[in-house]
């Protein structure tokens, strides 16, 4: 099977590591890929979104299978896209519909879905542009906190927990009115505040079927202690310790059965990977949001975990024989921490010079985020430079490895938390 990987993060980074190691795998290709895939795959500069160019490459490379890494591609269609393209037919897009990516696409979609199925979510309210001062007078009589959602993709900025209302309709205002998220918050889910612990469930499906992926926890904060800015996510750790077999069977029965039932009856089906972003209330899940792909960098810590041939796992899905697959999971735990750029999320500087260890210690892997190479010699390219997870007996093994090993990588402003996992720790 020839490859193609969209994307160039930590997520595609672990993608590619995992899926070069199929006994599938006859050609491996990622775009636009890093300084990292580049190691274990072919490097293509295309953007995901170029679905015009990356048909005339799958045509020119007999490309078999496509594995968007990102959302945006997605959402944008390639799945229906690429297959009906002339000369692909046969092209297999590991992935949701368009139609079926508005899960993750659209917010108000999302929340309406779950309602109509009867699936545990926050309580909401969507307001348009035209109904900003419905939405001001909502929020008077709103309890704080509160939670604004940007309706469509923001790159993760989208969502927004105001403390009072004064700030609740200030930052209602500047989506609406102000178009703060762009297009994306033409539309803003104003949602009830759960307050809980944070658990991201990830699976694989054929639209009927599915296999349960190992769980992880991320860290969105900055700063140590979970404080500062929000970011694409700091680190993570899986296993999750209260995710035990109880609570995993609350959230087959009561969010991913009935999501994929409730698919089935909107017409769009959904196929590939699902990550539920959930809410740990009281030992109840909670949908917070629905990602239509693997999460980052939760993949880099979840992946090291699947003794599974990954590609022998999509091949069975589309062959209608995932309901056979069982998933071997390491019982060791996995802790990574992303290494971010100075001044991240915020300004920082790229092109700076990034120094790696000889020799990677067994059980450690180090992928590459933000890293691309200028005159033979990797340089950062964006605000999370790299992933480092290591596999240990116990989260507290795991821990050390990762640190060790972050100790060992250097470049200028080189920033990252040591205190992932801390409340299991």
């Amino acid at each position: 099977m020839r490859i193609l990987i969209l994307g160039g993060g930590g997520r595609e980074h672990a993608l590619a590591w995992k899926l070069s190691q199929s006994k599938y795998c006859d050609g491996l290709y990622v775009a636009p890929g890093n300084a990292g895939t580049a190691q274990v795959a072919e490097n293509v500069s295309l953007s995901p979104l170029a679905f015009a160019e990356i048909e005339n490459f799958c045509r020119e490379q007999d490309i078999d299978v496509v594995v968007p890494g990102s959302e945006d591609a997605l959402v944008a269609g390639i799945a229906d896209v690429l297959p009906r393209a002339a000369g692909l037919q046969s092209v297999r897009v590991v992935g949701p519909s368009q139609a079926a990516a508005r899960l993750e696409g659209s917010k108000a979609f999302a929340k309406a879905f779950m309602q109509r199925y009867g699936i545990p979510t926050a309580s909401y309210r969507v307001f348009r542009q035209d109904e900003l001062e419905a939405g001001k007078a909502y929020l008077r009589q709103h309890p704080m906190p509160v939670v604004l959602k940007a309706d469509g993709l923001a790159a993760g900025k989208g969502v927004l927990i105001c403390n009072d209302t004064d700030e609740a309709i200030v930052q209602l205002e500047e989506m609406l009115a102000h178009e703060k998220f762009g297009e994306a918050s033409r539309q803003v889910v104003v949602e009830q505040y759960l307050s809980g612990v944070e658990v991201s469930v990830f699976l694989f499906t054929d639209g009927q079927h599915y296999v349960l992926l190992p769980e992880a926890k991320d860290y969105k904060r900055v700063g140590e202690g979970d404080t500062g800015l929000n970011t694409g996510g700091m680190g993570a750790v899986s296993p999750v310790p209260f995710a035990d077999a109880a609570f995993l069977q609350k959230v087959e029965t009561r969010i991913i059965k009935p999501t994929l039932v409730g698919m089935q009856q909107e017409g769009c089906p959904y196929r590939g990977f699902l990550f539920l972003g959930l809410m740990s209330v009281s030992g109840d899940p909670y949908v917070i949001e629905y990602n239509c792909r693997l999460g980052d960098p939760e993949t880099e810590a979840i992946l090291p975990r699947i003794r599974n041939d990954l590609m022998e796992v999509i091949l069975q899905a589309q062959q209608g024989r995932l309901a056979q697959v069982q998933l071997e999971v390491r019982g060791e735990c996995a802790l990574t921490l992303v290494l971010a750029s100075g001044g991240y999320p915020g300004s920082y500087r790229k092109g700076l010079p990034v120094h790696l260890p000889g020799d990677i210690p067994e059980g450690s892997f180090l992928f590459h985020a933000g890293t691309s190479r200028q005159e033979g010699r990797i340089v950062t390219s964006g605000g999370r430079v790299l992933a480092i997870t290591s596999l240990g007996k116990d989260l507290h093994t795991a821990r050390e490895k990762s640190l060790k090993l972050a100790e060992a990588v250097n470049f200028e402003g080189k920033y990252f938390r040591r205190d992932i996992g801390w409340e299991f720790l």
